[in-house]
């Protein structure tokens, strides 16, 4: 019963991390975007 609920765990925090990551890749690409376009205005000034 330990061993199953350790892999349990084990799983869940795995799925979290990736979970993490791909968030963290989502803001980034939000992040480059509203700058890029921050850049297109201050540039067309």
């Amino acid at each position: 019963m330990m061993r199953i609920l350790t892999c349990a765990l084990m799983l869940l925090g795995l799925a979290a991390c990736e979970t993490a990551k791909g968030a963290g890749r989502d803001i980034s690409k939000a992040g480059n975007a509203i700058s890029g376009a921050a850049q297109d205005v201050q540039n067309s000034f």
